[in-house]
Parts: structure tokens; C-alpha cells; sequence
């Protein structure tokens, strides 16, 4: 095999809990995470120039080892010995620095389409060991589906799949700093967390509405005074239907769920048109395995 094209998924986050910051300045998490079918397309190819090179469609993201689709390049390069080169054509279309773990599931493709080509032979638990030295949520991103995630988001449990439903993507005209918003969270006896375990009973149980109920995103208490956009973004999907609306990760992405397509495609539609986000996308839950 000469080369692969892969789609990198993105994913949000149904719940996301902290439980306390850590002696080494990493936050301790409880999160279920949910892959979507909003993806980018990695086309992944391997020559004999010996050295790792991309491109991509957007002009502003670096191409070089700055970029996590060249670490993970490097990373299986270095390891086996590869001495062939890799050139990755990478189209984004997950919004970047959103929440959604673009730049995570991008590296994730790398790996597995790499892990193809070369014939390295590693399985799917082995590419998430790697996954780990490039970021947190790289393993999850390898993974896919519905999955609990716990420590620095490193420990995965897989769960049930999640209900199938059209889900409304929609990010504001900003960015919105991971480090910030950690660095804001107060985590005190007044915090309010989200019962995860009363979300994965939803979710074992398939109940959309009950799952919209009880979601909770607790960095939103950081996120929304800063930016109170993404407070106008929820209120919208919801006014237009959204059984839930939420914050995905650190922000400033707010997902909405729908339990039709009619209303979701109305809504989606009504949120272009309202000049609150500048990304806007109607997709949905995905649930299979990676093939």
C-alpha cells in the first residue's frame, strides 16, 4: 500500500467534569466523549524523499513539527526506522481550537492510516499507547464511539452507543485559550458538577431526553462570563428546538441535539442565518468502529 485516505472524526463531549487539579498543574477530569460524523480528510502517501512534509487548506496552520500531524508522523517514523518519506494533504473542516479535538483526531489519523501503509501491525490498544505521548485526547480520538474518560483524559472505558440523532455544530467568531480557561476554574464546595453517572444510566437506557437533561460542561462557568456569545449560540438552538445545547471541551464549539431532522435542518439554517457563529454544521452521532 502506497497510500491511504482517511477521515479524521471530530468529537464532543456529552459531559465534562473536573474533580481537582493535580501537584504537576494537570487537571483531573470525568468526561463521556462522543465521536460526530463532522470530520477532516487526511490523504496520506508515502515517497522516497525521506523526509515528513504536508499541506493543508488552511493557510494559517503550521505545517512543520509545530503541527500534531507531524509529530505523529515523526513519532512511528522514529520507532521503526522508517526511512521512506510521508506527505499528508490534510482538509480541515472541523472547526480549529473549538473543543471538538480537531488537531487531536488529525494525529489519530496519522497514526492509523501510517500503522496501514507500513504494515507496522499494531493494534488498535497498542495505537493508543503511542496516541498518549502526543496529546491527551489522541487515544480517544483512535478509539471512537462513546467512551468515558477519566484521569488527564488518558483512561478510556468504552460505553454503550449513544442514541443516534442530528446534532447542530455552530462556533463563534473566536478563540477561546485551552490554558485560559483552565487557569479561571474555581473548584470550590460551591461548584456545580454534572452526575456522570447518572448520564451514562441515560445513555445506557437510550433516553435523548433524559441524556440532554442531564448534561453538564463545568468549565461553561468559565467560558460563558468571558464570552457570553456562546450563552446566546444555546439559547438560540434551544428557542429552535434543541432538546439540549451544550458547550463541547474548553469551548467556544456549542452542540445542540434534535430528535428529528426536520427541526434540525430548520434550526440549522435559522443559526446561519442569525450571525452568532461563523462555523455552522448539521451532523450527526456516529457510532461505528473505525474500519
Amino acid at each position: 500500500m502506497k497510500d491511504i485516505s482517511v477521515k479524521a472524526l471530530a468529537k464532543i463531549n456529552l459531559g465534562l467534569d473536573v474533580i481537582r487539579r493535580r501537584e504537576d498543574g494537570y487537571h483531573e477530569v470525568c468526561m463521556v466523549m462522543q465521536t460526530i460524523h463532522l470530520f477532516d480528510r487526511l490523504e496520506i502517501a508515502k515517497n522516497t524523499s525521506g523526509q515528513i512534509t504536508m499541506e493543508t487548506n488552511l493557510a494559517f496552520l503550521p505545517t512543520n513539527e509545530n503541527n500534531l500531524v507531524y509529530k505523529a508522523a515523526k513519532l512511528l517514523s522514529d520507532e521503526f526506522g522508517i526511512k521512506d518519506g510521508i506527505h499528508v494533504n490534510l482538509q480541515k473542516r472541523i472547526p480549529v481550537a473549538a473543543g471538538m479535538a480537531g488537531g487531536s483526531t488529525d494525529a489519530a489519523a496519522v497514526l492509523y492510516g501510517m500503522n496501514k501503509i507500513f504494515d507496522l501491525g499494531l493494534t488498535t490498544e497498542q495505537l493508543m499507547e503511542r496516541g498518549v505521548k502526543i496529546g491527551a485526547d489522541v487515544p480517544y480520538c483512535i478509539m471512537r464511539g462513546t467512551a468515558l474518560a477519566e484521569g488527564i483524559g488518558e483512561k478510556l472505558t468504552a460505553l454503550p452507543p449513544m442514541v443516534k440523532c442530528p446534532v447542530l455544530i455552530a462556533k463563534p467568531a473566536i478563540n477561546v485559550s485551552t490554558k485560559f480557561v483552565y487557569e479561571n476554574l474555581k473548584l470550590n464546595d460551591a461548584t456545580v458538577h454534572p452526575d456522570m453517572q447518572k448520564l451514562i444510566a441515560d445513555i445506557k437506557e437510550k433516553d435523548l431526553y433524559k441524556i440532554a437533561e442531564d448534561m453538564g460542561n463545568v468549565l461553561e462557568t468559565v467560558t460563558i462570563p468571558a464570552y457570553p456569545v456562546i450563552a446566546d449560540i444555546k439559547e438560540h438552538m434551544k428557542n429552535h428546538g434543541a432538546v439540549g445545547a451544550m458547550m463541547s471541551g474548553s469551548g467556544p464549539t456549542v452542540f445542540g441535539l434534535f430528535d428529528d431532522e426536520k427541526t434540525a435542518e430548520a434550526a440549522y439554517e435559522a443559526m446561519k442565518a442569525s450571525g452568532l457563529a461563523k462555523q455552522v454544521y448539521l451532523t450527526s452521532i456516529y457510532n461505528n468502529v473505525r474500519g
